[in-house]
Parts: C-alpha cells; sequence; structure tokens
C-alpha cells in the first residue's frame, strides 16, 4: 500500500522498518521537528527523521497540520493510508479523512484502558498482569476510535518500562504489518465504554519513593518509572535513582536497609534494589553501586 507514515520517537522506529521490511510504499514521514538537546543545546532530529533520512524518504516536520498549505501538502502524497504511532501532534479531521482507509494508530494498550499519553508506565504502576497493542481506526476523540486488531502479552514480574517498551514496540510493528494484508476483511469493533481508564502524561512529582507505601506499590512505581524519569530516593541528603527492583521478604522501618543484597524495607514487606544511579553518575547494577556507596544494615534511605 502507498503510506504516509507518522511517528516521532525510538517506539516508532521498528514500525517504519517493519512497513519497509513488507514492501509498503512510503510516500512521506511525518515526524517531530528537531529540538535543542545535550549540553550544547544542539538541534538534534527524532528517532524517525534520523531512521527515515537513512532509508531515503522525505521527511515533514510541520509545527502544525492546520493550515491550508499543511493540509494540500498532506493531500499531494495520495496515500492510501497513514499510519501513526507516538507522532505527537493532534490530527484534524481533514487528515483523518484524506487517505482511502483513513488514519490507524498504533496504541500501546488493551483499549479501552489506558488511553492517553503514558500507557506503558500507568500499565505496570497499576499492576496490571497483561498489556498489549491496538490497531485503532483515528477518530477526533483521544484514543476513542474502533480498533481492527489487538495482540495481548503478559507483563513480566520483574519488568521495566523500557523493556516493556521495547516488546511493544516490536509487537506493534508486526501487528500494523498484518492489519494492513487484510485491511478489507478487519472488522472495527467498538470500544466499549465500561473500564476506560486515561494513562496521564508522568509528572515527575510522581517520581519520588514514599518508604511508608506497601512494596507492591514502591516495586512497581520503581519500575514503572524505569529509565524516565526514574523513580528516586534520598541517601545522606544525595539523590539516588532507583531503575530496577523486585519484590523481597523482610521487614523494619520504612526506608530501612534490611540487608546487603540490599533489601529495603517499606510500610509492609520489602523490595531489592536491582539497579541504581547517584546524582551525575552513570547506572549501576546493585553490586557495582555498592563498591562506591556502601549500604550497610540500618542505612536509611528517604
Amino acid at each position: 500500500m502507498r503510506v504516509v507514515f507518522m511517528g516521532s520517537p525510538e517506539f516508532s522506529v521498528p514500525v517504519l522498518e517493519a512497513l519497509v521490511a513488507a514492501g509498503h510504499e512510503i510516500a512521506a514521514v511525518y515526524c517531530q521537528p528537531p529540538r535543542p538537546a545535550g549540553r550544547g543545546k544542539k538541534e538534534r532530529p527524532t528517532p524517525v527523521h534520523a531512521r527515515a533520512l537513512e532509508l531515503g524518504f522525505e521527511v515533514r516536520h510541520p509545527v502544525s497540520l492546520r493550515s491550508d498549505e499543511a493540509l494540500a501538502e498532506f493531500a499531494s502524497f495520495e496515500a492510501e493510508v497513514a499510519v501513526v504511532v507516538a507522532y505527537g501532534l493532534i490530527l484534524p479531521q481533514a487528515v483523518l479523512d484524506t487517505p482511502t482507509y483513513g488514519c490507524l494508530n498504533i496504541h500501546a494498550s488493551l483499549l479501552p484502558r489506558w488511553r492517553g499519553a503514558a500507557p506503558i508506565h500507568r500499565a505496570i504502576m497499576a499492576g496490571d498482569a497483561e498489556t498489549g497493542v491496538c490497531i485503532m481506526q483515528m477518530e477526533a476523540g483521544l484514543d476513542t476510535g474502533p480498533v481492527l486488531l489487538r495482540e495481548a502479552v503478559a507483563i513480566g514480574s520483574k519488568e521495566t518500562t523500557a523493556e516493556l517498551h521495547d516488546r511493544l514496540a516490536a509487537l506493534g510493528a508486526g501487528a500494523i504489518v498484518k492489519a494492513l494484508s487484510k485491511i478489507d476483511n478487519l472488522t472495527a469493533e467498538v470500544q466499549a465504554e465500561e473500564g476506560v481508564t486515561y494513562a496521564a502524561k508522568i509528572d515527575k512529582a510522581e517520581a519520588r519513593v514514599d518508604w511508608s507505601q506497601t512494596a507492591e506499590v514502591v516495586d512497581r512505581q520503581i519500575r514503572g518509572l524505569s529509565p524516565f524519569p526514574g523513580a528516586w530516593t534520598e541517601l545522606d541528603g544525595v539523590r539516588v535513582k532507583l531503575l530496577a527492583s523486585r519484590l523481597a521478604e523482610g521487614s523494619g522501618e520504612a526506608g530501612e536497609v534490611i540487608n546487603t543484597l540490599p533489601y529495603v524495607s517499606c510500610g509492609k514487606g520489602a523490595v531489592q534494589l536491582l539497579r541504581l544511579q547517584n546524582a551525575g553518575s552513570r547506572a549501576q547494577d546493585a553490586e557495582d553501586f555498592m563498591r562506591g556507596t556502601p549500604l550497610p544494615l540500618g542505612t536509611k534511605f528517604c
């Protein structure tokens, strides 16, 4: 099919590559504009932008799609379908209506659960047993369109957002190729009104660990916010990011190191910290971290 691809972050790259590998014609690639990044604040293209250029595709990065000029340019590509995954702009109705088969979105949840900006983080933080991807026919509402195809996966007990992100990116790439191969025979499933939840954008204020919470809540927070923005705690007034964990047994005061693995006591139960990062340093596995920052029994995180 003749496809306009619309995506920006790393999550979208495997989808673009899968469409190319499946033989679809990429008429154009749309993504967010380059933005200042790094210490030098040099403008950096999005991962999709960089990969699209490597593949030899035209790249567009308008700040809006609502102008007559932007709409005319989009229509000029004469796409049969637009594939949209984590693009970052709201598509006006005129864009949604332009391709023959409309605009198909790859959403990283089992809709109607976790509509919105941060479905992977929220699924882990909520303790969901499974998640997945949906191929959705886009409409004006926020992730409200009918679902054409869905694929589910279990969430691992030690899985972080980074790990689940990569699995779902690959799953979404396979799902959109499957959907396009039988698009004329797919039945659009209207989303149920029951079970709707919203995956609000992650606020950095959510990242500080409250050790008085149960171990289950703390563990899900650590894994769900890894790698960004990273759950954090303080040790002797210094901020420490916690990037991987698992549930453990033991008890003590909230935030207390109760053995040298290290296990840290919570309001109920304990967690084992697997990966940590001191401010200004690189992330390290717990064993390497403790060579530079010892955590003797009785150490208190706060």
